[in-house]
């Protein structure tokens, strides 16, 4: 793991893309703004970013959640406001049961679950995430362990959520075949990712790694056609997906607040999330 890249360089992308989608049907003064910004960014002439443009550390998985913990709460997310409406509605319309929060982080998911009646089980790889998810969903049972390998019995639950997890790991079919074997026949399994678009055209998970220092746990690209593999592979059946879009909700604290009326261009429509409603026999 040598992952590292600058802001600089993160902001001249988003500028350039913002181009790219707009350099046909755009208006004048708004591309003159963007050429004029990339050419301050490119010479450094440019206004002040995080850690002055230094480079940005990558993380693991583990660590970069232990890190992230203490602020993940406290900050809005575009990705959760257009996920999290999705996820519910389809939480809304299944039987109350027993239910698996699969890398339940923080424990969001986890009290939606037992707000609606579930016994829950959370689960997650970071003891810090469950420290939080503890107070914030105290009616739950909560377990230490991976996606690739549930601390769970096979047919054990009626419903499986996972939210913003897999990107974080190579390959679907190993934690899929996992959400797979501890659902009961009928039951269903509820799946959220970071929309392989996003992942393609931003690539990693940025978070403020305190004051103006950001770093990254990274992602990897899962294309529409591979969850359907997985699903296929681990047996289920997919009945939904829902592809929600960028709602403008720039990550405070991040470099995008630097160039705000690029970014927003240049996440215009974009899907931002993946979600997906799978049954299982």
């Amino acid at each position: 793991m040598n992952g590292e890249f600058r802001v600089r360089e993160l902001v001249l992308g988003i500028e350039g893309l913002a181009l790219l989608r707009h350099a046909l049907h755009g208006e004048g003064k708004f591309l003159t703004e963007r050429v004029a910004e990339i050419r301050e960014f490119a010479s450094g002439r440019g206004g002040a970013l995080p850690d002055e443009g230094a480079a940005v550390r990558e993380v693991g998985p583990r660590d970069g959640y232990a890190a992230w913990s203490a602020g993940y709460d406290s900050l809005p997310s575009a990705f959760i406001e257009v996920e999290e409406p999705v996820v519910h509605a389809l939480l809304d319309r299944g039987p109350v049961g027993t239910a698996l929060d699969a890398a339940c982080g923080t424990g969001r998911q986890t009290a939606a679950l037992t707000a609606r009646g579930h016994r829950t089980v959370g689960v997650d790889q970071s003891p810090e995430m469950l420290a939080h998810a503890r107070r914030n969903a105290p009616d739950a049972e909560y377990r230490e362990g991976r996606l690739e390998e549930l601390p769970l019995d096979d047919d054990s639950v009626d419903l499986a959520v996972c939210s913003l997890a897999l990107t974080h790991l190579p390959d679907l079919s190993p934690p899929i075949g996992e959400l797979a074997r501890v659902v009961r026949p009928g039951g269903r399994v509820v799946v959220s990712d970071m929309h392989p678009f996003v992942v393609l055209l931003q690539g990693q998970c940025l978070f403020a790694d305190g004051p103006g220092r950001l770093a990254f746990v990274r992602n990897h690209v899962h294309l529409p056609g591979r969850y359907v593999d997985a699903f296929a592979a681990a047996g289920l059946t997919v009945r939904a997906c829902h592809e929600p879009v960028f709602n403008g909700r720039l990550a405070p604290g991040g470099y995008e607040e630097y160039v705000a009326d690029a970014a927003r261009a240049a996440w215009d429509g974009v899907p931002l999330v993946i979600v997906w409603e799978a049954a299982c026999p």
